[in-house]
């Protein structure tokens, strides 16, 4: 795990009246993926964007688009934002009956698989399909709205997705999205997270501060010691 993880900047927390020149404008202060939160308002309270949405934004960058599904049932939706310009796609296991059969089914689709655990959902199931993840999602609020503050007890749940993923010998991505900001970024990274989703702490104060929302966060993981948090 690197004391600098990959900064995934939320776009829902982005000016949708211009999203094309958001995504353009957090790929030149410094992100290293898009974070894109589907939303149906059935599986969560909110509703967002669809792929024709996530086909519009995909040329105006070249960052990984890192789409995470909160929608039910997610397995119809693959495909179209597979080809929609999603580069990995992240599902709940409550979004449809066969976890493993989905995440075989992004993986066969050419995109990176990866699996959420909500704040009451058990990471028994990591157990179950770690050999079929390419990234582990730890939320750290109830996922539906940008804004939310951080639960402190996600730490020790990153901390024990991260012993599972090393006792597995798997090199996935160990994300954390909600709530994340400078104040709790070196945390989590200590905990064992090796990515960081931000939304509100990057998109604050308009496209001139971009750049230096994502080094403050940054700077914040830089003295934290990975696997402080097991």
């Amino acid at each position: 795990m690197a004391a600098s993880p990959l900064i995934c900047p939320s776009i829902l927390a982005s000016d949708f009246a211009r999203l094309g020149q958001e995504v353009a404008a957090i790929e030149a202060a410094g992100a290293d993926w898009v974070h894109v939160d589907v939303m149906d308002g059935h599986f969560v309270p909110n509703l967002t964007m669809g792929p024709d949405i996530v086909k519009a934004l995909r040329p105006h960058t070249r960052l990984p688009f890192d789409v995470h599904l909160m929608v039910a049932p997610v397995d119809p939706w693959l495909e179209a934002y597979r080809n929609a310009g999603a580069d990995v796609l992240t599902v709940h296991p409550e979004s449809g009956p066969h976890l493993h059969r989905t995440l075989g089914r992004i993986r066969q689709l050419g995109a990176k698989a990866g699996v959420v655990f909500n704040p009451s959902t058990p990471l028994s199931i990591l157990e179950e399909v770690v050999d079929l993840v390419d990234l582990v999602l730890i939320m750290s609020v109830n996922p539906g709205f940008g804004g939310q503050g951080f639960i402190p007890s996600a730490l020790t749940k990153i901390a024990r997705a991260r012993t599972i993923l090393d006792r597995a010998g798997s090199s996935a991505t160990l994300q954390v999205d909600g709530g994340v900001t400078a104040a709790n970024a070196g945390a989590c990274v200590a905990a064992g997270a090796d990515a960081l989703v931000a939304g509100t702490a990057v998109f604050k104060g308009g496209e001139t501060a971009y750049a230096a929302n994502i080094a403050a966060i940054r700077s914040a993981c830089a003295a934290a010691t990975p696997g402080a948090g097991a």
